[in-house]
């Protein structure tokens, strides 16, 4: 399907991809249409990617679920989810994070370009990628509880990982927002750049990744992925044995 009949669009330039949200006039609203897409994109990626920029068209990052299409009747409507069975209405939601959650693979670094609005969805697709460079505009919130509903993309555990859980318990359970310079200080943003700049820190960043050994970084992103599940101990063999794969890889040694 096209970008217009989708929302969002996959654009590779070499070892760079780009997702686009494009449905400015909604400030990037998400559908299940485009989660979907999205989820399909992760299948055709192509190998030599390293790098996943996530960004919104216009002037907001992406404004949340449309609820013009979950309140509408269809298969993906609040009112037809709440009718099927629960094991089959938890399977819908699983294909819905499945949009998300591709961004944390273990071969790609992915960047959130954060520009205006990303609310709700929004915020839990900021928060699926690995980096997030914010415009000094941006305003987060995770406004699910605004509508009775949780935040189920994938994002709690990703917020409770880069700020607390009291920090996350109270920004979930408020649906406050906040500013690019809050996020900072709290540790969700990597960057935060003037708007006109955001484009351009973007690209520095990507380049920068892209300076190293592909494999050196993959490694470097399990231990670093890997380390709160660990012991200390454990931490260092993983760090010990990583380091013996690329040595014996730098050195031709490698099966």
């Amino acid at each position: 399907m096209t970008a217009e009949a989708t929302g969002v669009r996959l654009e590779c330039d070499g070892p760079v991809a780009t997702v686009t949200l494009c449905r400015p006039d909604v400030l990037n609203a998400q559908t299940p249409a485009m989660w979907r897409a999205m989820s399909e994109f992760s299948r055709v990626l192509p190998g030599d990617v390293r790098v996943v920029i996530l960004r919104g068209e216009g002037r907001a990052f992406s404004a949340g679920l449309d609820l013009s299409t979950a309140g509408a009747s269809g298969p993906d409507s609040f009112a037809e989810l709440a009718a099927l069975p629960e094991s089959e209405c938890a399977d819908q939601i699983a294909g819905y994070q499945a949009a998300f959650t591709w961004l944390h693979r273990p071969d790609i670094i992915s960047i959130a370009a954060v520009q205006g609005h990303a609310i709700g969805a929004g915020f839990q697709l900021a928060l699926a990628c690995d980096l997030r460079v914010l415009a000094t505009d941006a305003k987060l919130s995770m406004a699910e509880a605004t509508i009775g509903l949780v935040p189920d993309l994938a994002g709690t555990k990703r917020l409770v990982e880069l700020v607390g859980y009291s920090r996350a318990l109270e920004i979930c359970a408020t649906g406050r927002r906040m500013d690019a310079a809050e996020a900072d200080r709290i540790g969700l943003a990597t960057l935060v750049v003037p708007n006109d700049e955001l484009d351009g820190a973007v690209r520095d960043l990507a380049a920068g990744l892209l300076a190293n050994d592909r494999n050196a970084v993959v490694e470097i992103k399990a231990l670093l992925t890997g380390a709160s599940g660990r012991s200390h101990a454990e931490q260092q063999r993983a760090e010990r044995e990583a380091q013996t794969r690329r040595l014996r890889d730098l050195t031709g040694r490698g099966e």
